[in-house]
């Protein structure tokens, strides 16, 4: 198995998914690797619902490509290719995002990441499940398994809840769609160190990097 660092560096966003089914003993151990996570107060609030039923995610799937019809589509459409990318590696990317629009409901497993957050969550909040979105992801790429962190069906929140059939007082802050992707794992795309990391005052070049 892979060391830590090589599967960090090597977790790409893997939109495109085969239909083939994921045995259950993978999903656990993706699951038992997100409550390993840092919490707040060691609370463990969160709560992890697994979907594979395709009635349910296709309900969720509309307000998803809605969201990429009237804000995420448009986005991409408009901006400049980010950090570590080119024009054309960002057209790429831009169509596996619309393909994942489209097929989003036709990945196996589906793991909805929420919190029992109460009725004023805060910034503070996502402290406590994006942690264990990130292990789960990490966990994936080490069991063969492709996924993505999607949070855009948040832009219809209570609609995309309601489909979820989630209760009062408890919200999702990410969706996984798990397979097995149809494209390999390779290195992340980013810009280089340098650009991000600032030393003792904003904007200052920290040397080391």
């Amino acid at each position: 198995m892979a060391d830590v660092f090589e599967i960090m560096h090597t977790t790409r966003a893997m939109r495109r998914l085969k239909p083939d089914p994921v045995p259950d003993d993978l999903i656990r151990k993706i699951l038992e690797a997100g409550i390993c996570a840092a919490n707040g107060g060691n609370a463990q609030k969160w709560k992890f619902l697994v979907l594979k039923k395709p009635e349910i995610k296709k309900a969720v799937a509309v307000w998803y490509k809605k969201a990429f019809d009237e804000v995420i589509g448009p986005r991409y459409a408009s901006s400049p290719p980010p950090p570590g990318s080119d024009p054309a590696k960002f057209k790429r990317q831009h169509a596996a995002v619309e393909y994942l629009t489209e097929h989003y409901h036709e990945a196996p497993v589906w793991i909805v990441c929420c919190l029992e957050d109460g009725p004023n969550p805060s910034r503070m909040s996502g402290a406590s499940i994006y942690p264990a979105v990130q292990n789960m992801l990490l966990a994936a790429r080490a069991l063969g398994l492709g996924s993505t962190l999607t949070t855009r069906h948040m832009l219809f929140e209570k609609e995309a809840d309601a489909a979820l059939g989630l209760p009062p007082g408890v919200r999702s802050y990410a969706i996984l769609p798990i397979g097995y992707p149809m494209g390999k794992f390779g290195p992340v795309g980013r810009g280089k160190l340098s650009e991000f990391v600032y030393s003792e005052t904003w904007g200052q070049p920290y040397a080391e990097v």
